[in-house]
């Protein structure tokens, strides 16, 4: 485990960070490089997604509340600033889905994903400053959401409003979702970010809707009969989709014990972490490769996308130690290092920095994605950094009691 935390430490501190920091800060048009392909070639007129600066702003956020270097505020500042200023809607409130590359609206949509997003970063930003400006607006983009998408009948949110917070008459999150009313991946984002500030903000109302969400995951999300996720419902939660996302599996496996840890009921905590252990022992027996790497899609038992790519794989090295701290269980540390050690040899980029969107099953690099694009973030890797390096801290610490 020590070595482990040390190679996730270095990879954090000597690759992923000081990337950011050097190639997409946007010096003629504000905020961040909106697109950079894999060998640094920098679209300067491309569009900025609110995903892509809002996780910038969770990234550097939590490497200044650890390691307080000057950089890393300056960075988490950059992206505050440039959220309130382009992506902050004065008029109706909530943030814009996109930008185009002088920092102009281009797509007005209200995806609550990206509304989950901000305050989930907006979050991090405030404890690492502990600015209550920041606070406030987390808390008012909070009693939004839940003032415009919160379903009162039959539980969670919808998808994608207008700007004016009208129902989207097309609720897709991006071209590969399905239009439908809810979807797992909203949910489990909006679940992340009820959890972060809930740390911060103890009050019965958030509380409450933190414990909805776990439940909808226990209840409606999780299908019972093979402990993955179901992806997209109706309104009525009706599942309409059969496919198995291993990725968004082992995610939501520590995801989801992470905020029953918040909620702090002990006998839902024990709920949690018994399916928690379920989902990850299916990713294991069935999304593993040979070679350590966690394939990306399955439906009906077969795997219909055997492309690694990046998110999965850093899920996957968290969801692994967390299931070998829940239960002891060797199998599940020995899968977390393995990935980890393919994520080194085939998704790091060590010759241009940062990590590739994905590698082929043969583990040859895509060139067709980018290395920093609306979606292409760094969130799950530098996440991934941080968690290792304190869940290694906590092993350590059981071991010697």
């Amino acid at each position: 485990m020590s070595d482990l935390k040390a190679r996730v430490e270095k990879e954090l501190r000597f690759n992923i960070l000081p990337f950011w920091l050097k190639y997409t800060i946007d010096e003629e048009f504000g905020g961040f490089c909106g697109q950079i392909t894999n060998d640094l070639v920098i679209d300067a007129k491309a569009d900025k997604g609110l995903i892509l600066n809002a996780r910038i702003l969770w990234t550097f956020s939590k490497a200044f509340s650890i390691y307080r270097e000057s950089a890393y505020l300056k960075a988490a500042t950059r992206a505050y600033d440039y959220i309130l200023r382009h992506f902050w809607d004065e008029r109706f409130g909530g943030v814009y889905w996109m930008l185009n590359y002088r920092g102009e609206p281009s797509d007005t949509k209200k995806r609550v994903y990206g509304q989950a997003f901000t305050v989930y970063a907006l979050a991090e930003y405030y404890h690492a400053t502990r600015n209550e400006d920041v606070l406030r607006r987390a808390l008012y983009l909070y009693e939004i959401i839940e003032e415009t998408s919160h379903d009162a009948k039959f539980g969670g949110y919808f998808e994608t409003y207008e700007r004016d917070w009208t129902l989207a008459r097309d609720q897709r999150l991006s071209e590969v979702d399905m239009d439908e009313k809810k979807s797992m991946n909203t949910h489990l984002h909006m679940l992340e970010a009820y959890a972060n500030l809930g740390r911060l903000h103890k009050e019965q109302k958030l509380g409450q809707g933190l414990r909805e969400l776990i439940e909808i995951f226990l209840d409606r999300i999780i299908d019972s009969k093979n402990h993955h996720f179901l992806l997209f419902f109706d309104e009525d939660w009706k599942p309409k989709s059969e496919v198995i996302s291993f990725g968004h599996d082992i995610e939501g496996s520590w995801l989801l014990c992470e905020a029953a840890e918040v909620y702090g009921d002990p006998q839902l905590l024990r709920r949690v972490q018994g399916e928690a252990l379920q989902m990850a022992q299916a990713v294991y027996d069935q999304a593993v490769d040979s070679d350590g790497g966690i394939l990306y899609e399955a439906e009906h038992g077969k795997i219909i996308d055997s492309d690694k790519h990046w998110w999965p794989q850093s899920e996957a090295v968290v969801g692994f130690l967390n299931a070998f701290q829940l239960s002891g269980k060797e199998h599940f540390r020995a899968a977390a290092d393995r990935t980890w050690e393919f994520i080194d040899q085939y998704i790091v980029d060590h010759n241009h920095g940062e990590w590739f969107w994905k590698v082929s099953r043969d583990r040859a690099p895509s060139n067709d994605k980018f290395k920093v694009d609306p979606w292409k973030c760094p969130y799950h890797n530098s996440r991934t950094c941080f968690e290792v390096m304190a869940r290694a801290g906590e092993v350590a610490q059981a071991s010697t009691h």
